[in-house]
């Protein structure tokens, strides 16, 4: 396949797409497939609804010129995405880490749109697939790319490294996460590593979480295009309240601001402070920077602070691992004077250490001597009842019983891994 002659197909409409549902006319349709799905099936489909083109990797009946075969779909759309990156001028800023990805992206995002026009990852879109529709939705308007990085595997950063071709990289934390496919701590550390072995390796800019001693361990510190935050002369939090919203004040050379933030949860200091060492090295001044923080509202049931006219909410549930639970929990612990309820789902993708994993959570919670917990997910089924929680196997059963049992004037903690499906608690709390 010529990727100039894609290219140019490209470039003449500046859309793609792959899914014939939301199809915009005028997209280039990439067939691709996955073990449910097959999109060779609906490039005639696409066609019909108006794409210029149609990408796919098995032989069709039907002859169109519109159709063009390719030896696999998923490589050319990595390709035409690399190629749009290497050809546009628009600068790339990586994020990745264990935990705090998403956040740290939307601060940037907000931070640097004081002073650029930025494009930022949207919703999910951070893995092989993600990553190229991400640089191909950036055209020539744009000044800097925002591109997160989620992996499960090794080698998967250094593969969205060798695409997206990052100017600049952070990685949030190393933590217990996606342990299945990295195989302890230790390969999690290897594997996000990737992000700054690359840039290493280009000699671009590494913006260092200077507390986060995993973290420091992946870069020498004779390196010299290193900026860094949270700690040694960087971004540094002076002062921290949380009641519940997150106030904090940080120290920016010899400027002192205090934030009052919509965040909550002190673990997001290191994500502010993360956003700030980017936004002060590009130019963003600390007035500019604190009006962007304190403006910005987390969504998508990340760190948010929700009041219902019934309940209290801290809600934390779109995804969850060991470290970010305990942290979570931690916070939550701290709150006083409230009533107190913690509905937890199910950590996955944690192969052999999953037992033991929900082994240590049960403990910690026993330890706290909170007595108010609901368990979700079969992770749960022995551990939870044995300790005295309520446990149900999935969400839909718990709201179930929240109907017959209305919770009313509570503080309550929901978290758990995104396949729990818990922001459908909502409509009953």
């Amino acid at each position: 396949m010529d990727i100039n002659y894609l290219y140019s197909i490209f470039l003449g409409s500046g859309l793609v797409s792959t899914d014939t549902r939301n199809l915009t006319p005028g997209s280039i349709f990439f067939a691709l497939k996955g073990e449910n799905f097959n999109g060779n099936r609906f490039a005639v489909e696409a066609l019909e609804k108006g794409a210029v083109a149609a990408i796919t990797d098995e032989d069709l009946p039907l002859r169109h010129p519109g159709l063009i075969r390719v030896e696999n779909t998923l490589n050319t759309l990595q390709r035409l995405a690399e190629y749009h990156r290497l050809h546009a001028r628009f600068t790339v800023l990586a994020i990745t880490g264990s935990n705090g990805k998403t956040t740290t992206k939307e601060l940037c995002k907000a931070i640097l749109s004081e002073g650029y026009k930025v494009f930022a990852t949207e919703g999910n879109l951070n893995n092989h697939i993600g990553v190229p529709l991400t640089l191909l939705a950036m055209d020539s308007t744009i000044d800097i790319g925002i591109v997160e990085m989620g992996a499960n595997h090794p080698g998967e950063i250094a593969m969205l490294c060798n695409i997206a071709h990052p100017d600049y990289g952070l990685i949030t934390n190393i933590g217990k996460a996606h342990l299945e496919g990295f195989g302890g701590i230790e390969g999690v550390a290897r594997a996000k590593g990737e992000l700054f072995s690359y840039l290493m390796k280009n000699r671009k800019v590494i913006f260092l979480n200077c507390g986060d001693p995993r973290v420091r361990k992946l870069v020498p510190e004779s390196y010299a295009n290193l900026v860094c935050y949270n700690g040694e002369g960087g971004p540094q939090a002076l002062e921290v309240r949380s009641g519940p919203r997150l106030h904090v004040g940080i120290i920016y050379g010899q400027k002192t601001v205090s934030l009052d933030t919509n965040l909550i949860g002190s673990y997001n200091i290191e994500n502010i402070l993360a956003a700030s060492g980017v936004g002060l090295h590009m130019g963003i001044t600390p007035d500019s920077l604190a009006k962007a923080v304190q403006s910005y509202q987390p969504q998508n049931n990340r760190s948010q602070y929700i009041d219902t006219g019934r309940n209290s909410l801290y809600m934390d549930a779109y995804n969850a691992n060991p470290s970010s639970m305990h942290l979570a929990i931690e916070e939550f612990l701290r709150f006083n004077g409230m009533n107190k309820l913690l509905i937890l789902g199910e950590m996955r993708e944690l192969g052999a250490t999953a037992r033991q994993e929900h082994e240590k959570l049960i403990a910690t919670l026993k330890e706290s001597n909170i007595s108010h917990v609901i368990c979700i997910g079969r992770s749960f089924e022995t551990l939870a009842p044995a300790a005295g929680y309520l446990y149900f196997e999935n969400v839909d059963l718990l709201n179930e019983y929240l109907r017959q049992n209305p919770v009313i004037n509570h503080f309550i903690l929901v978290k758990g891994s995104r396949s729990n499906r818990l922001e459908n608690v909502l409509q009953v709390l």
